[in-house]
């Protein structure tokens, strides 16, 4: 009795044991982006994406494993010769993600491999095409082309390469002197002419200054000038003025009785003091006692006066 419990119990023991490994074998579990190929008998059968999958023992077997994720790649260095003959070292870095698992693992036996060996031979065409002045210049440009002949000759490999970056170009040493020495006569020609625009412009302003300066020179004599005369006009207005309005009044005096008692007195004052003025500026003076003495020339004014008098009276009657 002992014996049959036993061996039920080392049946279902073992029973157990073949369903759990059968249940591992089976059961597969593929982690996000990357995917399982599986073959059965040797044979592709399907591919296994992310998520619960399930296999049949000992008939079915994954064969490849292939990442999803982007891959980059380093091109190794590799020289490469101009449109002008000039030999450069080029390296870069590839970029590339799998589309396909099935083409990837059945298309070609490495695909990185492979990839990168095309990124090379397509480098150099492309560089061939360009003279070394634009491999500086047009660096994004060639990148693109490069990423676009890689993925039409790529495509039966189930890849895409994404971008590729050229890192470093590295011309011959003499060519790189040459081009330190170019960029120097440019910089020092670019100076040159910087300081000669500054020099002009400066004396375009100074230039500029003075003539602003003699216009406002010229400006504010004119307006001196203009003021002088205004002033000066206005001036011989006002003395004529005030001699004219004298005359009046002496004219009106002259013809009372005492007005000409005044001005008999103011003409006999002016009269000595000519005669001062004379003595003092010559020491000899011949002059008639008569015809220059203060009561004949007080006389010869009244006289004057007298008549403009009369003449005054007649006109007015």
């Amino acid at each position: 009795m002992n014996d049959i419990l036993d061996l039920v119990f080392n049946f279902w023991v073992g029973l157990a044991i073949l369903v759990f490994v059968l249940a591992k074998v089976s059961i597969k579990f593929v982690p996000q982006n990357r995917a399982y190929v599986v073959e059965r008998f040797g044979k592709y059968n399907k591919t296994m994406v992310a998520g619960l999958n399930f296999l049949l023992p000992f008939i079915d077997k994954i064969s490849y494993e292939r990442s999803l994720k982007e891959q980059a790649f380093d091109v190794p260095s590799q020289s490469a010769i101009t449109r002008d003959n000039i030999s450069l070292v080029v390296d870069g870095v590839l970029y590339l993600k799998v589309l396909d698992p099935y083409k990837a693992s059945y298309g070609v036996d490495n695909y990185a491999f492979a990839v990168t060996q095309l990124a090379q031979t397509t480098m150099r065409s492309e560089i061939g095409k360009i003279e070394l002045d634009k491999t500086f210049e047009e660096r994004e440009a060639l990148n693109t082309n490069i990423v676009a002949q890689i993925n039409e000759a790529a495509a039966p490999w189930g890849v895409q390469v994404l971008r590729y970056e050229i890192k470093d170009i590295e011309p011959p040493r003499t060519v790189l002197e040459a081009m330190e020495r170019q960029m120097k006569a440019e910089r020092e020609k670019r100076a040159a002419i910087l300081e000669s625009e500054g020099e002009s412009q400066s004396a375009i302003n100074v230039a500029e200054g003075q003539k602003q300066a003699i216009v406002l020179a010229a400006d504010a004599d004119k307006a001196e000038q203009i003021l002088r005369a205004e002033g000066e006009a206005q001036a011989i207005v006002a003395v004529a003025d005030a001699r004219a309005k004298a005359l009046e009044v002496v004219g009106a005096a002259a013809i009372e009785e005492k007005g000409q008692k005044a001005i008999q007195l103011d003409l006999a004052e002016q009269a000595i003091s000519a005669k001062l003025a004379i003595a003092k500026e010559s020491s000899v003076v011949l002059l008639s006692d008569e015809k220059t003495s203060a009561s004949n020339m007080v006389a010869e004014a009244m006289t004057i006066i007298n008549v403009l008098n009369k003449n005054t009276k007649s006109t007015g009657s």
